[in-house]
């Protein structure tokens, strides 16, 4: 397993961040070059610190000692992300403070500058542990069904009420294991779904490290299988490995390639990330070839894919990837780069599916994006 390269540009973007926050949380509310004012820039230091050795930790140790690591500095990483975002929402009431100030010509009192100071840290922080405490539970609560009807073109009346359960981005790893594993193995298999589509982001780690952790997805049940396409952390676990293990655990991948099912074609492309492993997402070997007259669903791991899908004739893609942007401010950039969060979609003839993942990734919180598994039930168009 490597490093990211994305890990050094966002543990100095989280620098930034630490520079703000001590700003406001240090700088501002003690006495200029005080024992206090050092210790609080020390501990501000450790705690960025703390965040750039969890993402490092969790690509290249064992999960039960990375834990030691990982906990602490993603706890960390949402509470700091919180905390920061309730201190830029009073930075407009200090601008406007500070300009009715300098209008009536006030003096600056720096005692009472301290105390507000004060008081506004603990406030944020206070509201931080509160989001923290939620989207904790959030994350870790159960899944939500997300369901769904897709009425498809030319789909054949024998595969009316088709059932595909969608899951994704479960992230196993650190935070998320076996028994958690089990407990969306439960939830898929109480739905008697047809088929199950896991659309990449399933692991965290190596076959190594986490095949106990993964072992209860050989327990899914659907009525023609379970099928995988690999997704960006696929490429950072192993794929090539992670592929043999699901095929025994019986899980089938569809690496650039398809099947025939009841009524449609069932076709699935590797990830863009794959490029870098000589294992790039391939529409041709996918989809060419194949008849015109069945429609087609597809699997990709990220709703970018859509766009192809769309000059293709894809009748429905299914996708995941984004975690519905799982917190803010990770939902702005996520829908910067996605063309859809969470949910279904149509962009031309083409539908897309987009589960918010069963799982998560990073700091262990969930804000306005619970879990959920997609069950996707197919219907001739009318």
């Amino acid at each position: 397993m490597t490093i990211p390269w994305w890990v050094l540009p966002q543990s100095l973007a989280l620098a930034v961040v630490h520079l703000y926050l001590w700003w406001r949380t240090v700088h501002g509310t003690t006495v200029r070059a005080g024992r206090t004012r050092r210790i609080g820039t020390l501990v501000l230091a450790v705690l960025w610190a703390s965040i750039p050795a969890a993402l490092v930790a969790m690509h290249v140790w064992d999960p039960d000692v990375a834990a030691w690591i990982v906990w602490p500095g993603f706890l960390w990483y949402a509470l700091m992300v919180q905390m920061t975002l309730v201190l830029l929402l009073v930075e407009p009431v200090r601008a406007v403070a500070a300009l009715v100030r300098r209008r009536r010509a006030r003096p600056v009192d720096a005692d009472r500058r301290r105390v507000l100071a004060r008081g506004i840290t603990v406030a944020a922080g206070v509201a931080a542990g509160g989001i923290t405490g939620y989207g904790m539970a959030t994350a870790f609560g159960a899944p939500d069904l997300e369901r769904v009807t897709v009425r498809i073109r030319r789909l054949s009346p024998t595969a009316a009420g088709f059932r595909i359960a969608v899951l994704s981005d479960l992230h196993l790893g650190v935070m998320i294991g076996k028994s958690y594993a089990q407990r969306i193995v439960d939830i898929v298999n109480a739905e008697n779904p047809d088929l199950i589509a896991i659309v990449g982001d399933l692991v965290d780690g190596t076959v190594q490290h986490l095949g106990p952790d993964a072992a209860p997805l050989q327990g899914l049940r659907g009525r023609y299988g379970t099928y995988f396409v690999t997704g960006n952390h696929e490429y950072i676990s192993g794929a090539d490995a992670w592929v043999r293990e699901l095929g025994r655990l019986g899980i089938r991948t569809l690496r650039n390639e398809r099947v025939a099912l009841p009524g449609f074609d069932l076709a699935g492309v590797t990830d863009v990330t794959g490029a870098e492993e000589r294992d790039a997402p391939d529409f041709d070997r996918a989809l060419g070839g194949r008849d015109p007259g069945r429609p087609v669903v597809l699997l990709a791991h990220q709703p970018v894919h859509v766009h192809e899908a769309a000059r293709r004739g894809v009748d429905l893609q299914l996708s995941g990837h984004t975690h519905g942007g799982q917190f803010i401010p990770i939902n702005i950039f996520t829908a910067m780069e996605q063309p859809t969060l969470a949910g279904l979609e149509r962009y031309g003839d083409t539908q897309l599916f987009v589960t918010r993942g069963a799982g998560f990734w990073g700091p262990p919180v969930r804000v306005g994006s619970p879990p959920d598994i997609g069950i996707v039930e197919l219907r001739p168009a009318q």
